[in-house]
């Protein structure tokens, strides 16, 4: 369609919401409406600034499981420590979602969008110039505390800022990055080691994610707050300006934006606690948001971060018994190859997510995510009993098929779900405790692995894991609650909202 409507109404009308402004489309003189109406400047702004968290995150985490083998190395860390590494920034991560996330109920989404970015690149600095692992773990707790931040605070922004109709692609769109800075996070490991092969090239590979944090910074300093929460909280004169800025466009529509409460300098509404998520409308979502992510941070992050140990300890290409710096950096670039190749399928899991979210349904990706996810550890468990070519077959085609399957289904829809199942003036408490406590299942999946590892060997874990991603889907499907198209204002309307026949 190459010109713009003459209409630019949908039907006006009294009592107006803010989902309702946003949800408005354009239509042609004849009354022919468009399905979808143009995204504003402003609303891509938010969408392309709130990438940046997921991405930062993929690239800290995977990129960790590149340096580990050189921070063991260079500060002698036992067992012990090497977890401790491993769990940092998944430990803050679990702290940063809830403890700081949920301020953005209380402060506002924006300027909690802004802090976390602070806090990110102040950290990233501190690992870089880290003299001791204790510095190492704190530089990396601290960024998780960021990281954690973002969980629900860019999720917010993105789904009060965009259409029903497309919130489910453009938040899982934003959440494709995580799978990009995975790869990034694998693919600068391997390239600094090419290009300096010491023990200090852990330092630079931190330096690298210093770079784009910065402008990232300077741009959520001008992008607008939330006139969902502005509304919510009794606000409605600068929700009203937050929303014109919003929809800012040429030609401009809606033409006219009148929220309810907007000609009266309303009361601040009484802000909501956590213990509104036990209450009985809100508990079937806290379990739906929070379980489900739980068992699926079990796998996720225990195979992203190791992908690299276990390929090297099972194809049988590593030096053993490694001392020399050399034979160090070569086992780790070896490692980083193979788990490049696999960490591809976290984009091609995540891509056909984006394109069937909005028609599926989160619901039904995430059970035969969780389905898949099982099918691919079950895999790679077999090649245990297995020598030569049908190992290797095993072991790749295994993760491969876990990658594709975690991203297409639960790591996806459990980040999707747990910013659209709970009400405004609780959604990011309720995204940031999902998010707490789906990381306890990573850190402790991080800490215990090594020592897994060590004492029972591949096999036992991924059987463990299997059975996790089984009760992944038996408790998704048990808890269901369906947020295709449906309107963030009308969450938490009725007390159960299942999936529809």
């Amino acid at each position: 369609m190459d010109k713009v409507p003459e209409q630019t109404t949908s039907g006006a009308g009294h009592a107006r919401t803010v989902q309702d402004y946003i949800d408005e489309t354009p239509f042609w003189a004849d009354g022919t409406a468009l399905r979808n109406g143009p995204m504003t400047a402003m609303q891509w702004r938010i969408w392309w600034l709130s990438i940046a968290g997921k991405f930062f995150e993929g690239l800290v985490v995977f990129m960790t499981g590149v340096a580990l083998p050189l921070l063991a190395k260079e500060f002698g860390l036992n067992e012990v420590e090497h977890g401790m590494v491993a769990a940092a920034t998944l430990f803050g991560i679990l702290i940063g979602a809830s403890a700081l996330g949920a301020l953005s109920d209380h402060f506002g989404r924006r300027p909690m969008f802004i802090f976390e970015m602070i806090v990110f690149t102040v950290f990233l600095v501190v690992i870089v110039l880290a003299q001791s692992v204790v510095w190492v773990i704190v530089g990396l707790f601290g960024i998780g505390l960021a990281l954690g931040c973002d969980y629900p605070t860019a999720h917010v922004m993105i789904s009060e800022s965009t259409p029903s109709r497309t919130r489910g692609r453009l938040v899982l769109g934003a959440f494709a990055f995580q799978a990009a800075g995975a790869l990034a996070g694998t693919a600068v490991g391997y390239l600094v080691l090419s290009a300096d092969p010491a023990l200090g090239a852990w330092r630079w590979m931190y330096a690298v994610a210093i770079i784009p944090a910065v402008p990232v910074l300077i741009g959520r300093l001008f992008v607008t707050e939330s006139p969902h929460w502005l509304a919510a909280r009794g606000r409605h004169k600068e929700a009203e300006h937050a929303l014109k800025r919003l929809l800012k466009r040429a030609p401009p529509y809606p033409l006219d934006i009148d929220l309810p409460g907007a000609d009266t300098e309303g009361s601040p509404k009484k802000e909501a606690g956590y213990g509104a998520l036990f209450e009985k409308k809100n508990r079937r979502a806290l379990v739906l948001a929070s379980v489900p992510w739980f068992l699926q941070d079990l796998g996720t992050y225990g195979i992203g971060i190791f992908t690299p140990t276990i390929l090297a300890a099972s194809l049988g290409h590593k030096r053993e018994n490694a001392q020399s710096v050399a034979d160090i950096v070569q086992n780790d670039l070896l490692a980083a190859e193979g788990a490049a190749m696999i960490d591809v399928l976290l984009l091609a899991g995540i891509a056909v997510a984006v394109l069937l979210c909005d028609k599926v349904g989160r619901i039904r990706l995430q059970v035969a995510g969780f389905i898949g996810c099982a099918l691919g550890l079950f895999l790679a468990a077999q090649s245990a009993a297995f020598d030569g070519p049908m190992k290797m077959v095993l072991i790749f085609a295994g993760f491969m098929l876990f990658n594709f399957m975690i991203n297409l289904g639960p790591n996806a829809q459990t980040y999707l779900i747990a910013g659209e199942v709970f009400p405004t003036k609780v959604r990011a408490k309720g995204a940031g405790l999902a998010a707490s406590f789906a990381k306890i299942g990573a850190v402790i999946t991080a800490f215990f692995f090594p020592i897994v590892l060590a004492d029972f060997g591949t096999s036992l874990l991924l059987y463990v894991l299997v059975g996790t991603s089984l009760l992944g889907a038996l408790t998704t499907w048990l808890f269901r609650i369906e947020t295709k198209g449906v309107s963030l204002e009308s969450v938490g309307a009725e007390e159960s909202r299942e999936l529809p026949a």
